[in-house]
């Protein structure tokens, strides 16, 4: 691959998907210089927490399609 990111980004994106997934993990893997010690077991209570609300029917799930429909609208704002 060239240095210049456009000719990066060109030849990223003609790799298969697999190989294209697996580069967006090393990538955003790089850009955490940083590791918040307790990220991990935060996001692990914050899991949790969503999986018991869905299951004891407190909230409301929707499709990704309206889910997107959603976030559409409100990045037009």
């Amino acid at each position: 691959m060239g240095n210049h990111p456009a000719e990066v980004l060109r030849e990223a994106l003609a790799l298969p998907v697999e190989a294209r997934s697996a580069l967006i993990d090393s990538l955003i893997d790089s850009l955490d210089a940083t590791v918040d010690q307790g990220a991990t077991e935060a996001w692990k209570r914050e899991i949790e927490l969503r999986l018991k609300q869905i299951d004891d029917g407190t909230v409301e799930l929707i499709s990704w399609s309206a889910a997107r429909r959603r976030l559409r609208d409100q990045l037009e704002r």
